[in-house]
C-alpha cells in the first residue's frame, strides 16, 4: 500500500465512525470534528481530501466495512459508507428513494474540492441507479456528477438477479428457503409493478446508459451467481458504447462479493491502479512520494 504521509495540513488521529444517518456512515482518521446540519447535511467545513463512497452489498457487516473503508483512509481519503435494508430494496418508494435521496443531499450540499470515488457492491449499483435518478431530477445534477472521478463495482448484480441475490444475502446457509424467499420476491416484482418493479427498471437504465463519465472498473468472478460475468460484459460494452473507459477483471473462482477476500493482493493492485489513473490531484501527487 502507500503510505500514508505527504499530504498537507492533515493531522491523524483513531478512526471513529460517525453515524450520519441511519443509512450513512462517516470514517475518518482526521483530527476533525465534522458536525452537520440534520436537515440539510451540510458540514462545518469542506472536505480537504477525496472522498470514497461505498456503496455496501446487503447484509454487509460494519466489520467488512470498515476493512474497505481502512484500506481507503490509508490512501488518504475520507470515506462514507452507505447501504440499505433487504425490506428497504424491496418497497424502494419508501426505503432506497429515500435514502438516495440524503445521498444526493450530501452531495449537493457540500463541496468535494479534491473529487469523488464511488465503490460499490452487488446492490449498490441499483442504490447508486437511484441516486442517478434523483440527479436526473435535480436542477444542479449534472453539475454534482460531475464531481465524481472514477467507480469501482465490486460483484455488480443487475436488477433482474434481485429474486437470486436477496435470498442469498439473507439466508446465505439455507438453500431450502432461500427457494422459498426467490419464488415470493419473483412474485412481489410481478405484483407490484407500480410500486417497485418500475422503479428498478428506470434507475436500471439510468446506470447503463447514463453514468458518471469517468473511468470504471468492474470486478467480477465466473462463479458468481449473482453478479454474472455476462450481466458485467454487457454493461461494459454499453459504457464503452457512451463513453465510459472501462476495464474489467474476471477471475476463474471466488465468492460473491468475495474477490477483496479471495484474491487480496491482485484486488488491492488492481485498486491502486485504478485510484493511479483517475483525476484526483492530491491522492496523485500523493502517489508519487
Amino acid at each position: 500500500m502507500l503510505p500514508t504521509d505527504g499530504l498537507p495540513n492533515v493531522q491523524y488521529g483513531p478512526v471513529e465512525p460517525v453515524r450520519f444517518t441511519k443509512n450513512m456512515t462517516f470514517y475518518s482518521n482526521q483530527k476533525k470534528s465534522y458536525e452537520k446540519n440534520s436537515q440539510t447535511l451540510r458540514l462545518n467545513e469542506p472536505f480537504d481530501r477525496p472522498m470514497v463512497f461505498i456503496f455496501a452489498w446487503l447484509q454487509a457487516s460494519e466489520k467488512h466495512l470498515a476493512k474497505f473503508a481502512e484500506f481507503y483512509l490509508k490512501q488518504g481519503f475520507e470515506v462514507l459508507c452507505v447501504h440499505i435494508t433487504p425490506w428497504q430494496l424491496v418497497w424502494p418508494v419508501y426505503g432506497s428513494q429515500k435514502v438516495a435521496g440524503d445521498v444526493v443531499k450530501f452531495l449537493a450540499n457540500n463541496k468535494f474540492a479534491e473529487g469523488i470515488v464511488v465503490h460499490g457492491f452487488s446492490v449498490g449499483g441499483y442504490l447508486w441507479g437511484e441516486c442517478l435518478v434523483k440527479l436526473n431530477e435535480h436542477p444542479n445534477g449534472k453539475q454534482i456528477l460531475s464531481r465524481i472521478c472514477g467507480q469501482v463495482w465490486d460483484s455488480l448484480a443487475d436488477i433482474t438477479e434481485i429474486p437470486v441475490g436477496v435470498p442469498h444475502a439473507v439466508l446465505p446457509n439455507n438453500p431450502t428457503l432461500q427457494g422459498v424467499l426467490r419464488n415470493y420476491i419473483t412474485y412481489h416484482m410481478k405484483l407490484f409493478e407500480e410500486e417497485a418493479t418500475q422503479y428498478y427498471v428506470k434507475c436500471t437504465h439510468l446506470f447503463h446508459y447514463e453514468p458518471a463519465q469517468c473511468p470504471a472498473l468492474l470486478l467480477v468472478s465466473k462463479t458468481d451467481p449473482v453478479g454474472t460475468e455476462t450481466a458485467n460484459r454487457r454493461l461494459r460494452e454499453i459504457w464503452e458504447s457512451v463513453g465510459v473507459k472501462t476495464s474489467l477483471k474476471c477471475w476463474d473462482k471466488s465468492p460473491h462479493v468475495g474477490h477483496f477476500h479471495k484474491h487480496r493482493d491482485e484486488y488491492i493492485e488492481l485498486l491502486l491502479t485504478h485510484l493511479r489513473s483517475l483525476d484526483l490531484p492530491l491522492y496523485n501527487q500523493k502517489a508519487k512520494l
